[in-house]
């Protein structure tokens, strides 16, 4: 049989492809990787497409990719790659590897370095090569992921974990984080910026998948305090004492404290300082109102305080989140 790679000198990517695949995860490694080129201008790596079997693959649009490879294309690897599939719901709903996935993992040669884009990941802790690591995947499947695999320990806040030869991100975009973080291992800061000035992408993105996250909290099915977190948030802007929410229910402090964790789950203070930052977040997004501005009318007071909370519930600053997340011209 012929090798699949045409130049084995090269650092050999495969990526390994299923029905329901998501295009744009298998675009970003075939960009990032293919773009990646040394000081006279030569490749620096050779990415080929393989699946269970050579031929069509059906995507999640409307239109398939003709797969040259099959699973052989593994066995020359040196990294392999688990973008995500819409057509993984056993694995999302119940965590089991099909024998024929199984079949196919068995072809990645000992040694290789192996990834994961999104929901891939699922694969990767179906076939037990995530115990006792850490990885992620994306936040929208993070709690049925612990659940499934609790030998794994899930950071849903993250973009991207490296565990050394086993490597996962979340979802979809972070791909292209993620493999700029291999290529940046493999041949150094020089070569992956080059490759994100090509792709027009940041080298490196702040904080995690916490911004791109709305948490709204759930509101209680027993309401003994439900009258008091309504006169707190229309007061967020306000110093507000735990003394002044326990008065707005007849209570004292200690009763008020422990019938509110109850019932929301966590204490007072922690609950208004995730309204106070969600509240940061409208206001960063959708005013131009400075940061100092933005700190005063959420109630943190002054913008040190605002950066702190900021940077401790989402990773970023005031500034990096207004300039991610911010529309219009005050941009």
């Amino acid at each position: 049989m012929a090798p699949v790679f045409s130049h084995p000198e090269r650092h050999r990517v495969a990526v390994l492809v299923r029905d329901g695949l998501l295009p744009i995860e298998l675009g970003i490694v075939h960009r990032v990787f293919g773009m990646a080129r040394d000081a006279a201008r030569e490749p620096l790596y050779e990415v080929v497409t393989c699946s269970y079997e050579a031929g069509h693959v059906r995507t999640d649009a409307d239109f398939t990719i003709n797969v040259d490879h099959g699973p052989e294309a593994l066995a020359e690897a040196d990294t392999v790659i688990v973008p995500a599939s819409h057509d993984q719901h056993q694995l999302e709903s119940r965590g089991i590897l099909s024998a024929r996935t199984a079949e196919v993992l068995a072809h990645i040669r000992p040694g290789a370095r192996i990834a994961s884009i999104c929901t891939g990941a699922f694969v990767l802790a179906a076939a037990g090569m995530l115990d006792g690591l850490r990885a992620t995947t994306h936040w929208m499947y993070c709690d049925s992921f612990a659940r499934l695999f609790p030998k794994v320990t899930v950071d849903p806040d993250v973009l991207y974990i490296d565990e050394g030869r086993i490597l996962t991100s979340a979802g979809v975009a972070s791909g292209i984080d993620l493999c700029l973080h291999m290529v940046r291992l493999d041949h150094g800061t020089a070569v992956a910026n080059d490759v994100a000035r090509r792709t027009v992408v940041p080298p490196h993105r702040d904080g995690g998948q916490a911004q791109y996250i709305r948490r709204p909290l759930p509101e209680p099915q027993v309401a003994a305090t439900a009258k008091a977190r309504a006169w707190a948030l229309d007061r967020l802007h306000e110093p507000l004492s735990l003394r002044d929410l326990a008065q707005r229910e007849s209570m004292s402090v200690r009763t008020f404290t422990r019938r509110f964790r109850d019932e929301v789950g966590m204490s007072p203070g922690q609950w208004l300082i995730r309204q106070r930052v969600e509240l940061a977040r409208e206001l960063l997004e959708g005013t131009d109102r400075s940061v100092d501005q933005v700190a005063e009318d959420a109630g943190f007071g002054t913008a040190v305080s605002l950066r702190q909370h900021l940077q401790t519930a989402l990773g970023v600053s005031p500034s990096a989140y207004r300039r991610t997340f911010r529309t219009g011209e005050a941009a």
